[in-house]
């Protein structure tokens, strides 16, 4: 029997070269989005190029391919992550899981209370209380990539675990607090749908396509639905079946592994790209000091640089002196600190949410002028401080999947 390499090695390879080229091309965005070429972004983006799927989102255009369409990919991806860590991975005991929970829940608890602080006396703006509450992965990690051996293997695992506990509970925002009325049919296909997704891998169905198939159909039965069509994403994940490999690389004959390398590169190259350089494209033309510091960019902002970097410290801190957890292996205080500043890099699920939270365009440019300038924040100065605390060198050998976080 055939082993791939272990999907976290892939995983943080890809993610901080993906991390790099979202980097690039968010910056695009912001540069064509303020050239003589923005009228020609912005038709482009809107373009009607498809049949009217759900009643509510009306024709698609090139905009909703990628956020409803594409980025149900990111989501599977996403949900493929979760169901192997908390399987098989870092994740798969209730000692592995505290730390990074700890630090998660208090990550997503105070950038919203950061920003109902700032924000929440306007109800228009109410709606906005979860955009700073996900970590970006892909962003964080390309940070970290770039301070090369100067940072230990356990803050590289540290932050995917945290960001991956992260995409759980942003997942359940999404379908909790984003979702509008639900046509009834729809759902029942949708469950139809994923009961039979279940069924293929209750007996032991390994072949891919026929879940293909039906994840097709799921993702447009949860479009039609109501719910928000990348929740499909998530479900269709765990569905497939896994084979567990521990302490060794992924098995060949596990189809979720096999899935999860396949959908990587295209997800860390161009699917998380292509959105970020569909949603970070802001016409800054008009923008002063009064937009920056008007209540929806500054809450988010404030949430993210802020209230991430707080919440995750002041967690592990807590944690670590009740004795719940330990503290990242070989690193020191400043270290897991300049981790949890980079945590506040938010960008594509903050983007995202705000894109459900906000439909007015006034509204949902001032979500990316505060999802760009708190991030930005966030990655500059957890850049700093790793450099500055990392001379130090470490191994750039990557975690395997059992690796400790903390000992």
């Amino acid at each position: 029997m055939t082993q791939r390499p272990s999907v976290l090695r892939v995983f943080l390879a890809s993610e901080a070269a993906g991390g790099i080229i979202l980097m690039v091309a968010a910056a695009l965005a912001l540069i064509v989005a303020n050239s003589p070429l923005a009228d020609t972004y912005f038709h482009l983006l809107h373009a009607e190029t498809g049949p009217v799927l759900s009643p509510k989102l009306g024709p698609m255009t090139v905009h909703l391919w990628i956020n409803d369409g594409l980025m149900a990919l990111f989501f599977l991806l996403v949900g493929l992550e979760i169901k192997r860590e908390f399987v098989d991975g870092h994740l798969a005991s209730w000692s592995d899981r505290a730390l990074p929970m700890i630090a998660a829940a208090g990550g997503m608890a105070l950038p919203a209370i950061v920003f109902l602080g700032i924000a929440g006396d306007d109800p228009l703006l109410v709606r906005g209380w979860a955009i700073p509450a996900a970590t970006d992965i892909a962003f964080a990690i390309g940070v970290l990539a770039l301070l090369g051996r100067r940072a230990p293997a356990s803050l590289k695992l540290f932050l995917t675990t945290v960001a991956i506990v992260d995409d759980v509970g942003a997942v359940a925002i999404i379908a909790l607090f984003y979702t509008a009325s639900l046509d009834l049919l729809a759902v029942v296909m949708a469950v139809l749908l994923f009961g039979a997704m279940l069924l293929l891998n209750r007996r032991g169905v390994s072949a891919l396509w026929p879940y293909a198939l039906l994840f097709s159909g799921l993702w447009l039965a949860v479009l039609v639905s109501g719910v928000h069509a990348t929740i499909a994403g998530v479900l269709a994940a765990f569905a497939i079946p896994i084979r567990r490999t521990p302490a060794a690389p992924d098995a060949e004959d596990s189809p979720l592994h096999r899935l999860e390398h396949g959908l990587q590169p295209w997800v860390a190259y161009a699917i998380v790209p292509l959105f970020g350089f569909a949603n970070a494209g802001v016409d800054l033309s008009g923008a002063g000091i009064a937009t920056l510091l008007a209540p929806l960019p500054l809450a988010i902002a404030a949430g993210l640089f802020l209230g991430k970097q707080v919440g995750v410290f002041a967690s592990v801190r807590l944690a670590v002196a009740l004795g719940i957890a330990h503290r990242p292996a070989h690193a020191t205080w400043a270290q897991v600190y300049g981790v949890a500043v980079l945590c506040g890099i938010g960008f594509t699920m903050s983007l995202f949410i705000g894109g459900l939270a906000f439909t007015d365009p006034a509204l949902a440019d001032q979500v990316k002028i505060g999802v760009l300038g708190g991030s930005l924040l966030s990655a500059l100065a957890g850049y700093g401080l790793l450099r500055l605390f990392g001379a130090r060198r470490y191994s750039t050998k990557s975690p395997s999947p059992h690796d400790p976080i903390s000992k």
